[in-house]
């Protein structure tokens, strides 16, 4: 996939004013259909020809992020990154439309009906006939390079990530630790990340203050 630059603006938001960069496949660079899929950069600052630039690569999670689903803690992961990077005054997030660690929404809800039935996050998503982790990162490079991005400190707790990002050509100069709490509905999913998936445990185990007041609304 070749990506273009398709928008630019200016947009407030709750982190204060972030410049927000959509990009899309060149192939449909022209088309107006509603439903092409669009890709971000959400940026602070200016971060053309920066190094070490604090970045958060994020994937889309509409369930958390949209209907405030407690099964995961994406939409915590991304209320963080974009207050990091506030506080810093630079930095930016690469998000990419890559719902359900890449098998998309409908498939991920097909995960999660197998986890109600006693599977984990990884035996779902194989039983399904998917790699536990189908998420590409060449998107996030391209875009990264668009920006003149130089090297960055990734807010991340998966090596795989880490990993990816290095394979597709962007220089991670350094790990910052992104865990942000659990609830009593995802510990289970985040111990399996753990466990399974090698996530840098860091300091995995405390309940953040938005997780626990969603959960106890639950």
């Amino acid at each position: 996939m070749s990506l273009i630059r398709y928008a630019d603006a200016e947009l407030p938001t709750a982190h204060g004013p972030f410049r927000l960069v959509v990009y899309r496949d060149a192939a449909d660079a022209q088309s107006e259909a509603p439903n092409v899929e669009e890709h971000m950069a959400i940026v602070r600052g200016d971060v053309a020809g920066g190094t070490h630039v604090l970045c958060r690569v994020h994937s889309e999670c509409w369930t958390s992020e949209v209907i405030g689903s407690l099964k995961c803690d994406c939409r915590e992961q991304l209320d963080a990154a974009l207050a990091r990077i506030a506080a810093e005054g630079t930095g930016l997030v690469v998000y990419l439309r890559q719902e359900g660690r890449g098998i998309g929404l409908g498939n991920k809800v097909r995960a999660y009906a197998l986890q109600n039935g006693g599977a984990d996050t990884v035996e779902a998503n194989l039983a399904l006939g998917f790699e536990a982790d189908a998420r590409r990162y060449d998107l996030a490079a391209a875009i990264l390079q668009d920006l003149d991005v130089r090297s960055i400190r990734l807010m991340t707790n998966n090596p795989l990530k880490i990993a990816g990002l290095r394979a597709a050509g962007v220089n991670v100069a350094s790990r910052l630790s992104h865990w942000v709490g659990e609830n009593q509905h995802n510990a289970a999913y985040l111990a399996v990340k753990r466990r399974k998936m090698g996530h840098h445990p860091d300091q995995p185990g405390q309940l953040s203050a938005l997780s626990t007041a969603r959960a106890r609304k639950s």
